[in-house]
C-alpha cells in the first residue's frame, strides 16, 4: 500500500464544538489535506513545540521524548494506519540499535511526538482519499473541515486569523504590556494564547 508523506500545516479550533481542536495535515508537494479532530491538551503540546516555546516544566510529551533520548530510542517515523468509524489510528516506529519496534499510539499523541523528534509522518492513500480535502488553490487556503463541522484556521507559524476576534483588547495595548501578559500567560501555561499574543508583538515589530 502506498504511503504519503505528511506534514502539519495548521492548528484549528472548532467553533461548533467548544474545546474541540483540529490538526490539519497536509500532504507534502501535493494539495490534499488531512484534517483530525484532537483535543485542547494535545493541541497546546503540539503548539509548544512547533512555536519552539519554552514551557516553565516539562510538559508530558517532553517527558515522554527525553525518555526515549535518555535511553537511546529513536522515533524514525509515525504512521496513520487505520481510519475507523471516524476515529484515526496511528503507529510510532522506533529504532534502537537494529531493533525496530511499533507502538500503537492515539494519532494526536503520535503528532505531538513527531514534532519533538523531527520525525516524518505518514499515512496511507486508501485513509487520505476517505477522509481528506483537496486544496484547489494553494494560494487560497479555505478553512479546514474536519468531522466535527466548520472551523476556523490558524495558520501554523504565521498570524492568527483569530488573533484579534480571541482577544480584541490586544489591539489597544503597548507593548510593553503585551510583553507582561505574554509571560503572565506562559506562566498560566496556556500555550495556544500565547502564541496570539507572540504574533501581535511580532506585527508590531515588523511594521516598524
Amino acid at each position: 500500500m502506498k504511503k504519503v508523506e505528511l506534514e502539519i500545516v495548521a492548528l484549528s479550533h472548532s467553533i461548533t464544538q467548544t474545546h474541540s481542536y483540529a490538526v490539519v495535515l497536509g500532504e507534502v508537494d501535493g494539495l490534499r489535506r488531512l484534517p483530525i479532530v484532537i483535543g485542547g491538551f494535545e493541541a497546546q503540546a503540539i503548539a509548544v513545540a512547533l512555536e519552539r516555546m519554552q514551557p516553565s516544566r516539562p510538559l508530558t510529551h517532553d517527558l515522554f521524548a527525553n525518555f526515549m533520548d535518555t535511553f537511546g530510542i529513536e522515533l524514525t517515523e509515525v504512521i496513520i494506519y487505520k481510519l475507523e468509524e471516524g476515529v484515526f489510528f496511528a503507529k510510532l516506529i522506533c529504532r534502537n540499535s537494529d531493533i525496530i519496534t511499533e507502538i500503537d499510539s492515539r494519532t494526536s499523541d503520535a503528532l505531538a511526538l513527531a514534532v519533538r523528534a523531527n520525525c516524518r509522518i505518514y499515512t496511507y492513500e486508501n485513509i487520505i482519499d476517505a477522509a481528506g480535502l483537496f486544496l484547489e488553490n494553494e494560494e487560497n487556503v479555505e478553512p479546514a473541515a474536519s468531522a466535527t463541522g466548520k472551523s476556523q484556521d490558524v495558520p501554523v507559524g504565521g498570524k492568527s486569523s483569530r488573533t484579534s476576534s480571541s482577544d480584541p483588547d490586544m489591539k489597544r495595548m503597548t507593548l510593553e504590556e503585551l510583553n507582561q501578559l505574554l509571560q503572565t500567560v506562559l506562566e498560566q501555561e496556556d500555550y495556544v494564547r500565547a502564541i496570539h499574543i507572540r504574533d501581535e508583538i511580532n506585527s508590531r515589530k515588523g511594521g516598524k
